[in-house]
């Protein structure tokens, strides 16, 4: 990397990192080891030092934001206008890809047919509700998931996989730990950062910052806009972290 592509790179992880009351409880209190990334994000790092980001995000409904109060206030949305807020200099683009009950085979697809289209520096890939609430085969999942990375990774892009929604009812009726385990190992086989969605989800719930099951009838759209508006919070921390261990990592000889 050249010395005058530094400046570009520290801007965006000083514009990713929280302020204000944020950098005391980043991301509505999800604890931080719940937003570890594990691993850097180098495509994004250099795309940053380029000042142009590309942003793919594939997976079921809710990548759509089913329930808000609109499009707008869907998590994929809400974090493109939070790393919007944040780039001093640097073009972001977001092009979201759902459906509902999209499984991960369909995910894969559009995942496919976007990047026919042009490479993306970061996929975000949330899947494994649909899988759990269907029982659907894991090696199936698991096998797509392999593939889908290797094509991210051969177009030159970093990707981060999003596990699963929390929901007391999909813990109640299905063997949803399955699915998030196999998601985990995936992530690790090509050391990509896993978003623990459940996990801070479920802590979200138990702390009562954020509930949409307990809900109210008549609070439903509000919280569900505050879930997706945390959601995109808590991945601005992760995404935060990855782009400075990228910083941090020695440059290749």
């Amino acid at each position: 990397m050249t010395r005058r592509s530094w400046p570009t790179l520290l801007l965006l992880v000083l514009c990713l990192a929280p302020r204000g009351l944020e950098a005391q409880a980043p991301a509505c209190g999800a604890p931080a080891e719940l937003l570890e990334p594990g691993v850097p994000l180098p495509a994004v790092a250099r795309a940053a030092a380029a000042g142009r980001l590309r942003v793919l995000v594939v997976g079921s409904a809710s990548v759509l934001g089913p329930g808000t109060s609109g499009p707008e206030a869907a998590w994929p949305a809400r974090l493109e206008a939070m790393l919007a807020a944040r780039r001093p200099g640097i073009q972001i683009e977001f092009v979201v890809r759902g459906r509902r009950a999209a499984t991960a085979q369909d995910s894969a697809a559009l995942l496919k047919e976007e990047l026919a289209k042009q490479p993306y520096d970061l996929v975000l890939w949330q899947t494994g509700t649909v899988e759990a609430a269907r029982g659907l085969e894991v090696e199936e999942m698991v096998e797509t998931l392999h593939a889908g990375l290797e094509q991210v990774h051969a177009a030159g892009g970093d990707a981060v996989l999003v596990d699963p929604q929390f929901s007391r009812f999909l813990r109640t009726n299905s063997n949803v730990d399955a699915y998030r385990e196999a998601i985990r190992l995936v992530a690790a086989a090509h050391a990509v950062p896993l978003f623990r969605r459940y996990e801070v989800m479920r802590h979200w719930a138990d702390a009562e910052e954020v509930d949409l099951e307990r809900a109210p009838r008549e609070a439903r759209v509000a919280m569900a806009d505050k879930l997706n508006d945390c959601l995109a919070k808590a991945l601005v921390v992760l995404l935060r972290k990855a782009v400075a261990e990228a910083r941090a990592a020695p440059a290749p000889r």
